[in-house]
């Protein structure tokens, strides 16, 4: 289940919720798709406290639309992970230096506010 959650413009912030399914995917990749057609850049936020599970076909749509945006990684400078998960906290800090020109952190659901606006400094602003 996805919940779009309130940020400024130039963050694109999710609850992801349960099971994931193609429909939310496909509601996360238009909400996207419209903030690139006003911003340069966009920080996302995924909070994944209470994620469970994707079906197939949302797993299918996340990977080929991430593969998509290969190209297209400076325009997501930063991205946070709100998670309890200490292995999901842990596999994002592995993944931060693997990711070129985005900067990856885990933050405790406690500090949501602390990720929504470190998420949102984006270095010389969402259209530079």
């Amino acid at each position: 289940m996805l919940t779009i959650l309130p940020a400024p413009d130039h963050v694109a912030a999710y609850r992801l919720s349960q099971t994931l399914t193609g429909e939310d995917l496909d509601a996360i990749m238009a909400d996207i798709n419209a903030r690139l057609a006003r911003h340069e850049k966009l920080g996302i936020l995924a909070d994944m406290t209470d994620f469970t599970d994707m079906t197939l076909a949302a797993a299918w749509k996340d990977a080929r639309y991430s593969l998509g945006k290969l190209w297209e990684l400076r325009r997501f400078p930063k991205e946070a992970v709100i998670t309890d998960r200490g292995w999901l906290a842990g596999f994002v800090e592995l993944l931060d230096p693997a990711i070129p020109f985005v900067k990856v952190r885990a933050f405790k659901p406690e500090d949501y506010e602390k990720a929504l606006s470190w998420v949102g400094d984006i270095e010389g602003g969402p259209n530079a």
